[in-house]
This record gives C-alpha cells, sequence and structure tokens, in this order.
C-alpha cells in the first residue's frame, strides 16, 4: 500500500492531520450526539472520539516511531519517546454540541510544526516553527497579526488556579479593558489562531503551565512563529513555572493588557 503520507515534513503531516479531523468533525455536524461525561460537568461526543482516531491514522502512518498524546485516548506510543504529538480532535465540544460552528482542531508536534483547523470556516492555520501561515482553498498565505480590531478573546471557563490573585471576568469591568479593548469569548482556541492571523489583538485565559496542553500547544506555536507576544499572566515565560496564557498581536497591546491585569 502505497503512503500518501511519505515525504511530508512535520509541518505537512500537521497539516494534513489536522485537515483529517476536521473533516469528520464537519461531516459529522448536526446529528444527534450521545455525549460522553468526563465528570466536572465536561463531556466528548461520538466526532471528538472519531476526529482523534482520524488524527491519529495520519501521524501513525506518516511518524509510526512518535508518540500521541491525545484528549480522548490519552498516552500512545513509548512514553520516553524522543517525539510526541499533542492532539485535541474538537477543541469547542459545548459549541459543537448545541450547533454552534466555532470550534477549532488542534494537531502540534512538541516544541516543532502545528496546525490548527477550522472546520467550518475552511482554513488551517499552520507553523514549521518559524513561519505561520494559513491555507485557504489549497494555497498558502503568512499571518500577520495585528491589533487593529481591538478585539480581545477572553476565556471565562474554568478552572480558576490563579484566582486569588486573577480572574479573566475581572478585565470585562475594567475601566482600562473598556476603554482600549472589546472583548470576546468564543469559547474555543480558534481564537489563538485568530490573534496569528491579526483577526483578533489578543486573547487571555487563565491556568497553569499551557506550553504542554492538547489545547493550547498548537496556537501558541502558530502565535509565536507569527511574531506574537506570548506570556503568562504575570508577564513571565509559559512552561512549568507559567501562570496562564496572555498573547497580544505586538507589544503596546500585551504591554496595555498587562497594565490592566497588573492594576485589578
Amino acid at each position: 500500500m502505497i503512503n500518501s503520507y511519505e515525504g511530508l515534513d512535520d509541518a505537512g503531516v500537521a497539516t494534513a492531520a489536522a485537515q483529517a479531523g476536521a473533516d469528520v468533525v464537519r461531516a459529522m455536524y448536526g446529528q444527534r450526539l450521545a455525549r460522553i461525561d468526563k465528570g466536572a460537568g465536561d463531556f466528548a461526543t461520538a466526532a471528538d472520539v472519531e476526529a482523534e482516531k482520524a488524527i491519529l491514522a495520519v501521524i501513525h502512518a506518516a511518524r509510526p516511531d512518535d508518540a500521541v498524546l491525545g484528549e480522548e485516548g490519552g498516552q500512545q506510543g513509548a512514553a520516553g519517546a524522543a517525539r510526541q504529538w499533542l492532539v485535541d480532535p474538537l477543541c469547542g465540544t459545548l459549541n459543537y454540541a448545541v450547533g454552534n460552528m466555532l470550534v477549532a482542531v488542534n494537531v502540534a508536534l512538541r516544541g516543532g510544526a502545528a496546525a490548527v483547523a477550522d472546520p467550518f470556516g475552511g482554513e488551517v492555520f499552520h507553523t514549521d516553527g518559524d513561519t505561520a501561515r494559513v491555507r485557504r482553498d489549497g494555497a498558502d498565505t503568512e499571518l500577520v497579526p495585528t491589533a487593529a480590531t481591538r478585539l480581545v478573546d477572553v476565556n471565562l471557563d474554568p478552572p480558576f488556579p490563579n484566582a486569588g490573585t486573577f480572574r479573566a471576568v475581572d478585565l470585562l469591568a475594567h475601566p482600562g479593558f473598556v476603554e482600549g479593548f472589546r472583548p470576546r469569548v468564543v469559547s474555543t482556541t480558534i481564537a489563538l489562531a485568530w490573534v496569528a492571523a491579526g483577526k483578533r489583538a489578543a486573547y487571555v485565559t487563565d491556568g497553569g503551565d499551557l506550553s504542554g496542553s492538547v489545547h493550547f500547544a498548537a496556537g501558541i506555536a502558530l502565535c509565536r512563529a507569527a511574531g506574537c507576544v506570548v506570556t503568562g499572566i504575570d508577564g513571565g515565560p509559559i512552561g512549568e513555572a507559567g501562570r496562564g496564557l496572555v498573547v497580544a498581536a505586538d507589544g503596546e497591546t500585551h504591554e496595555r493588557l498587562m497594565s490592566v491585569i497588573r492594576g485589578r
């Protein structure tokens, strides 16, 4: 059998995998899907599971020796493998389950290439780690961040590990935030790709170390490659000691957001 993924670089594998997952998400949209309870109000659907299978099929065919950490299937492959893929097959499951098309399919090689697919917008945002592009109708265009929209996505979903010193919801009523920005809440990490693409000025979320998260790794990689400013909510680097995430199109926007966060 011919391996159709032979010869693809890591960015090509990430893009093909994300597109395969997006195809499943789009095909299953609108169906009555049973919910698979994960506890604490979280759940998956058959679309999450099937999309992850499609993504893993691409990765296993193209990179059979690599390990994978999937949102639904957990760890696969050698735990000590030098290369690990992080897969979130359907970010925005609640949106999807109620018929809202604001979702993303995230695929990232830890520390390397990544792709974020918008199943309904027909776009796949991808990076080789150095440059960031978006694929539309088979053509790639370089991503150019800009804060011109002044739109900032604020993630209001729990958990809130830094609630003692920071709550994202507080930004919405802060005079300094209202003066300079307009909040949006899309409840999916497609918002990170939108910052890289200039559709959003910034993105803010609480959390711990998000650099190795199946939900955030692909979007973070895109934003870094596009030249965005990426830090924790304390202004420090994300990583093991990181706290949440602030991604901004440029330094001025980042500093303005940080002044609001520090000033609350």
